[in-house]
């Protein structure tokens, strides 16, 4: 028993202090239409992934969760805009799903008129994270978290079985 003890407290003693923080991000409220933004953000992926036949990705909750928390983290500053705490978002959702392949998007906003429209297009104009959208993935998690200054932070995970 002491020994159990003894490894799950230096196991939390050597976690990354960045995944601690996107684990208990700050309270930072979501913007409103947040949740309206996320789907909008799958609508217009799937919609261009339809347009070149291929198949539709599935809104799956718990990749969403994991979006959502590097989102609010970046908004809230703890995280720098960027990829920063990707795998351990992964090693967190290969303990939920299958996890073969995965990618991930992320984007910020601020003053556009439809913020998710902006950043997909932004997505689209790049080579690297146009192909993630049209990559081998059947899942995806969209998270949107906006700033105290307004800036909007976008993350889409990507999941293939």
């Amino acid at each position: 028993m002491v020994v159990l003890l003894v490894a799950a407290v230096l196991g939390l003693a050597c976690r990354a202090p960045r995944a601690t923080a996107e684990r208990n991000p700050p309270r930072s409220p979501r913007p409103p239409g947040a949740d309206a933004l996320e789907q909008e953000v799958h609508e217009l992926v799937n919609r261009h992934r339809r347009a070149r036949n291929l198949a539709a990705l599935t809104l799956d909750p718990r990749i969403s969760r994991e979006a959502r928390l590097h989102s609010v983290a970046m908004a809230a500053g703890t995280t720098p805009f960027g990829h920063e705490g990707f795998d351990e978002r992964v090693k967190a959702l290969r303990l939920a799903m299958p996890c073969r392949r995965t990618a991930e998007n992320v984007a910020s906003s601020q003053g556009y008129h439809d913020a998710a429209v902006e950043a997909v297009r932004g997505w689209l104009g790049s080579a690297g994270h146009r192909e993630n959208i049209e990559g081998p993935y059947d899942r995806t998690g969209v998270g949107v978290a906006r700033s105290a200054t307004g800036e909007v932070f976008f993350t889409q995970i990507f999941v293939g079985r």
